[in-house]
């Protein structure tokens, strides 16, 4: 692609500057709604032994070299949730953050190498509590920016209205007409051929070595993800328990865990769990998420023994990550991520 005129260039800034000044905006908005509420803000290192141990997250390496030229390895964290839930364990209650985190093989039109994250933890209480919450930073959102209407590419939602709540199986069964959970059993495990069979009745491609997370993803990417979040959002909640490695399992249906996301203009705005407390059943799910790793890009992250130590002594709680930055550029109506960002990431730009 052409080079564009770098960000600094006076005339480009005063073309994005607006909507940098709505972003100040909105992030100061979103303080004092915390503030209100007697959430406690914090900030936590961005250098972790662990990056977080999801398959396709992908992290940005360092290392650490002591006085002695020791070194050690230490990532740049993809969220701050495994010091927020130290937090957590050590008697805070009610906490969040906002600040930057870092994901590697991630640039595009939604996604940024450095990107901002909201992120705040009820202990507690539901996780249904932060599908309230959502839906209030919406409004705010759309007030401080002066936005009737959130709007990306062809697709338009209004902020002020309650978002439509819709299970993920509901969500299979309208856009794709498969029978997801008939493909998952009751204690968590997954039948790969069934799914495969669905996906082929549906028309959607397949490959050999398919797994079921990766034919699961295709339906979620191709068929249910551009429906979401359209005339107003959208919370897809209850997703099979294999797709929610933090989340904890659901009591009305073990098949599913407690996770929502929440949707916006067919974009992915939030990710929210009541938080799973069993340390060795994360345990199990963080290696089977390296496995995973290791199987697909032939590498793996560390655990981190601290935190898992953390987890078997936090309470119940709930918590959600929001990117702060999509937020924004719906509520401003940009296109591009780098277009609400003061200081965008030096490299090109995908399309």
């Amino acid at each position: 692609m052409t080079a564009a005129s770098p960000w600094w260039t006076p005339d480009i800034h005063a073309d994005r500057r607006p909507r940098l000044m709505a972003r100040n905006a909105i992030a100061a908005a979103l303080r004092g709604w915390f503030g209100e509420r007697d959430f406690i803000e914090v900030t936590t290192s961005a250098l972790q032994v662990s990056p977080g141990n999801e398959a396709h997250l992908a992290a940005f390496a360092t290392e650490a070299i002591g006085p002695d030229a020791s070194r050690r390895p230490l990532y740049l964290h993809t969220s701050p949730e495994f010091a927020c839930k130290k937090l957590l364990a050590a008697g805070e209650e009610r906490i969040f953050s906002l600040g930057p985190v870092w994901r590697n093989r991630e640039r595009g039109p939604l996604h940024h190498p450095e990107f901002t994250m909201l992120e705040w933890y009820r202990v507690g209480e539901s996780y249904e509590r932060l599908m309230d919450d959502c839906a209030e930073f919406l409004a705010l959102a759309a007030e401080k920016a002066g936005a009737k209407s959130f709007r990306f590419r062809s697709r338009e939602a209004d902020p002020f209205a309650e978002p439509e709540r819709l299970s993920v199986a509901e969500a299979f069964a309208r856009h794709a007409g498969i029978d997801l959970l008939a493909t998952v059993s009751v204690d968590g495990s997954t039948d790969r051929d069934a799914l495969h069979e669905a996906l082929a009745g549906a028309g959607l491609r397949t490959a050999p070595d398919d797994s079921w997370a990766d034919l699961f993803s295709r339906v979620m990417v191709e068929k249910i993800e551009p429906a979401l979040g359209q005339g107003r959002a959208t919370i897809l909640y209850g997703y099979p328990i294999s797709e929610a490695a933090l989340a904890r399992p659901s009591a009305e249906d073990p098949r599913i865990a407690e996770r929502f996301e929440l949707y916006c203009c067919g974009v992915e705005l939030a990710n929210a769990f009541g938080e799973l407390t069993d340390a060795a059943e994360q345990r199990r799910r963080f290696a089977a998420e390296m496995d995973e790793k290791e199987r697909v890009y032939g590498e793996r992250y560390p655990l981190d023994e601290d935190f898992l130590a953390a987890l078997a002594v936090m309470p119940q709680a709930s918590g959600s990550a929001l990117g702060f930055d999509r937020l924004v550029m719906l509520a401003t109506g940009a296109t591009r991520i780098d277009d609400v960002i003061w200081a965008p990431v030096a490299g090109r730009r995908s399309s």
